[in-house]
């Protein structure tokens, strides 16, 4: 009789670790990347760094994340504004997608030639592709506003449309989330090229619509 008690004692024991393995994994593979589903609708005026991640957090808790979210942005340095790196503002890793696919293990990961980060891997918040080229309306142009290392750009000219407030005048650096187009690097996802202006109508001339990465820093 003792030995069946110890023996349904340790089926039991058993039975509630693999759960709990079962929920830490679930927790561990929820969603910590997305690009955002819309953007502001006015151009590339995102409100600046604060602004743009308030925005990823707000479509992130309406998905029904509980983590804290931060826009995959780099910004100049203009006037009192200090340089930040989009790189360094988005945590560690490793990042999922809203489907529990594993698009970058680390921040270096990311930034290697990392072939997770594609077309049918981009999801936005709520599972969904975002058009690319050769869909209508293409949507591929991602503002990132950075290098190919993802850091700011230092050469005194204009990379992030005003630090991410102008619809109008400047430019913004973008990536193609498909990974094609045209371009100085036309494969990459967040350094691509130029965008043609700031406003919506110039984003959405050359393949965008104000979309941007956002990446869970916890």
């Amino acid at each position: 009789m003792q030995t069946f008690k110890f023996l349904a004692v340790a089926v039991v024991v058993a039975t509630l670790a693999v759960a709990g393995t079962t929920d830490l994994d679930a927790q561990d593979n929820a969603m910590s990347f997305f690009i955002t589903s819309v953007g502001p609708g006015d151009g590339a005026n995102l409100g600046g760094l604060a602004g743009a991640d308030a925005r990823c957090q707000m479509l992130a808790e309406a998905a029904g994340s509980t983590k804290t979210w931060r826009a995959y942005l780099s910004q100049s340095e203009v006037g009192n504004q200090p340089a930040v790196n989009a790189r360094d503002r988005i945590g560690t890793g490793p990042w999922y997608n809203a489907s529990g696919l594993e698009v970058a293990s680390s921040v270096d990961d990311l930034h290697s030639a990392n072939n997770e980060l594609n077309k049918p891997n981009s999801l936005n918040e709520n599972g969904e592709p975002i058009n690319g080229r050769g869909d209508s309306p293409n949507m591929h142009d991602i503002l990132t506003g950075s290098q190919l290392d993802g850091t700011a750009y230092a050469d005194g000219e204009d990379h992030t449309c005003g630090n991410w407030t102008s619809n109008g005048a400047g430019s913004a650096a973008v990536g193609h989330h498909d990974r094609q187009g045209g371009g100085d690097n036309p494969t990459s996802w967040h350094a691509a090229h130029a965008s043609r202006g700031c406003s919506q109508d110039d984003l959405i001339g050359t393949g965008g619509n104000g979309l941007y990465y956002c990446f869970a820093v916890n």
